[in-house]
């Protein structure tokens, strides 16, 4: 069944067009409350140090976050729930994910602290203004990757299986397997053997 609403004079021409502000008006307090109840649970009472392990993988869990290791560290930045950790992966303290694109995390990875998954981006806009429209794009990171302290991984990377990433790299373009890359912006410094 479908509803046909005829608008014949000015007023309700007006106070549909107001109902119509107050609906995105709702709808903009919805995205903020939303925010604000995930950085109050996920980002600051499971981040605290005083929440054990175990509690913090069922917090996370029940927010959305798809993790199946319970070795999240305290200080963990999720900027939302569209992260998938897999099994005997750790992650260290202060770890950053901006998620705006999907970011999955491959088995037995070690995460050092303080590392950036950075999945949002924008489009080159107008002199105006050169952060033209915002972009997310995905992060993949293969099985068995050891990624340095404070690594940046840029949006759009697939590192592959068996990576190491040195400290303090930034990652701008995929990685090969078993190789180790170092450097701004991460280059291959050798091939590892499997």
């Amino acid at each position: 069944m479908s509803c046909l609403i005829v608008l014949e004079t000015a007023s309700e021409i007006q106070i549909f067009e107001q109902n119509q502000q107050n609906n995105q008006e709702l709808i903009v307090i919805f995205e903020r409350l939303n925010t604000l109840l995930r950085d109050a649970v996920i980002n600051t009472i499971a981040a605290s140090s005083l929440i054990p392990f175990e509690l913090r993988f069922l917090m996370y869990r029940f927010y959305g976050i798809k993790t199946k290791t319970k070795r999240i560290s305290p200080g963990c930045f999720f900027g939302g729930h569209n992260v998938n950790i897999e099994l005997g992966t750790f992650i260290n303290y202060r770890c950053f994910f901006d998620n705006s694109g999907a970011i999955e995390i491959g088995e037995n990875c070690s995460i050092g602290m303080e590392v950036m998954f950075c999945t949002s981006s924008h489009e080159i806009g107008k002199s105006e203004k050169r952060a033209g429209k915002e972009l997310g794009l995905p992060i993949k990171l293969g099985q068995g990757c050891w990624i340095g302290t404070r690594v940046i991984i840029l949006p759009g990377v697939t590192i592959g299986d068996g990576c190491i990433i040195a400290a303090g790299s930034v990652v701008t373009h995929g990685c090969d397997s078993n190789g180790l890359y170092a450097g701004i912006p991460a280059k291959l410094v050798k091939k590892l053997f499997t």
